[in-house]
């Protein structure tokens, strides 16, 4: 019989043996005698001390580890049940050398007129006898989690879990400069791996194991990274909503979502339909810390000064802005792939920003009108008087050949009007708040905006030929609440 199980001693005495010296006997061989007691019938009957050994029979108690699985007539029949159990597991996991019975012990026992149920017991035995194979165990703070054919599908298991979340060539080059003690200057644009680690205690052991739960490294990388091999699938049911599907599994609406990317709130679901109810935990976490320098824009200063002799509303732009640069080295850290801290290591000034400088004016002007109307260009003369024209009525007079083109508000007053209106081309219309207001028309370009207060005399807009015009002139008009005005007859 193999050595690969335990036979004990004989317990064969030279006196007989009592029920209750049978007992103490038995308990000192195995602390579940009870269950051996409480299990096995004896037919004791007493004799004198004259008796001799040939009296007794040999049976042959049987356990697994400390659990009792009975008596048998014949050790060789559990060798039998043993080497069965072998072949057929050999049969099934033929990439491995099986073992089966490593853990069971038998212990001969010499009894009077006892009858074993050799069958209940080898059926029992072969129910609970367990084989098992050489392998290698990736332990997690010291608790095997995943089993392997041998130490190199371990390493290769690490190495897979990695390129999960770097490249082939990211994780050759981190493993040729990880011993370097000095490594090179990243220039801007470049980045490196300066870390690749599992956050958890991860050791390897080697152990014997039940072959079914050996794992190839593209499985087990699944499993460590899920805490599972298979999705939990959920077919849907008559009046199912996603709700009562998250609820159901103790999930949020959310979860469930975020498990389901092609589902959305008000998804239409089919009954059958297969969603995903697993939520994947994680049994180890791989951190990737990079290191990356950028070239990044200094943003500039906005400075603005007053001037007291600027009308308020101008501004004037006495400086333009620059960015600045400075070269910023980060180091970017990434758990499982997702980002979760980025931090400044280095600043390198390479340019100092230029600040942006606008002068405004702060003199308040009043938006009332003095009743004073100014010539509204540099010079010029009058190319159209008011009155009736190619068969219309000419509501203004038109102002030809300045001796530049800047238009000015004729007199104080808010601008009411700006943009584009027909035949006007772009029109300016300022109203002077003591019953007149005044018209700018064909302009190329409006310096004003609705309702800003513009002084006698302060830039409004260039003079054009925009809308229905013949060249280049300024089409001005007087209003007084509400009617056509010879501009001539206010105009100084």
């Amino acid at each position: 019989m193999s050595s690969k199980w335990n036979i004990k001693r004989d317990f064969t005495k030279n006196q007989f043996l009592s029920l209750e010296q049978s007992k103490k006997s038995i308990i000192k061989k195995s602390a579940v005698t009870a269950v051996l007691l409480s299990t096995v019938t004896f037919n004791l009957a007493f004799a004198n001390e004259n008796n001799t050994n040939d009296s007794l029979q040999k049976i042959y108690h049987v356990y697994i580890d400390n659990n009792y699985i009975g008596p048998v007539s014949n050790e060789e029949a559990v060798s039998e049940v043993i080497q069965t159990k072998e072949k057929e597991a050999s049969t099934q996991f033929k990439e491995f050398d099986i073992e089966a019975g490593t853990n069971v012990t038998i212990i001969p026992e010499k009894v009077f007129s006892y009858q074993t149920n050799d069958s209940v017991t080898l059926e029992k035995l072969q129910e609970e006898l367990a084989v098992e194979t050489e392998a290698y165990a990736l332990q997690v703070d010291g608790q095997p989690i995943v089993y392997f054919k041998n130490q190199k599908d371990y390493e290769e298991t690490l190495r897979l879990l990695k390129l999960e979340y770097v490249t082939e060539d990211q994780l050759q080059q981190y493993e040729k400069t990880a011993s370097t003690n000095e490594l090179p200057k990243l220039e801007v644009d470049e980045t490196r791996i300066n870390e690749i680690s599992i956050q958890e205690d991860i050791s390897g052991k080697e152990t014997k194991v039940n072959p079914a739960k050996i794992l190839t490294p593209k499985e087990a990388v699944k499993f460590l990274q899920t805490g599972t091999l298979e999705k939990e699938l959920y077919k849907v049911q008559e009046g199912d909503v996603l709700s009562k599907i998250a609820s159901k599994h103790n999930l949020k609406t959310s979860e469930l979502l975020d498990l389901n990317p092609d589902l959305e709130v008000d998804s239409l679901l089919q009954i059958g339909q297969e969603i995903n109810v697993t939520v994947e935990k994680p049994l180890v976490n791989v951190q990737v810390v990079y290191e990356k320098v950028n070239m990044e824009k200094m943003d500039y200063a906005k400075i603005v000064e007053e001037d007291d002799e600027m009308f308020k509303g101008e501004k004037v732009v006495k400086q333009e802005g620059s960015y600045g640069k400075k070269e910023v080295t980060n180091l970017i850290t990434e758990l499982n792939g997702n980002r979760v801290k980025k931090a400044v290591t280095d600043e390198k000034v390479i340019s100092e920003p230029t600040n942006r400088v606008v002068v405004v004016g702060t003199k308040v002007v009043s938006s009332r009108g003095t009743g004073n109307f100014a010539w509204p260009t540099n010079g010029g003369y009058i190319s159209s008087q008011m009155g009736s024209r190619w068969g219309e009525f000419h509501r203004g007079i038109d102002i030809a050949r300045p001796s530049n083109y800047d238009i000015k508000a004729s007199d104080n007053g808010v601008v009411t009007f700006t943009g584009w209106d027909g035949t006007y081309g772009n029109k300016i219309v300022i109203d002077h708040n003591n019953g007149y207001e005044t018209v700018y028309a064909h302009l190329s370009e409006i310096k004003v905006e609705v309702g800003q207060v513009v002084p006698q005399g302060s830039l409004i807009g260039i003079m054009g030929s925009t809308g229905r015009s013949t060249g280049t002139h300024l089409h001005f008009e007087v209003h007084e609440n509400g009617s056509y005005k010879n501009p001539l007859s206010y105009l100084d």
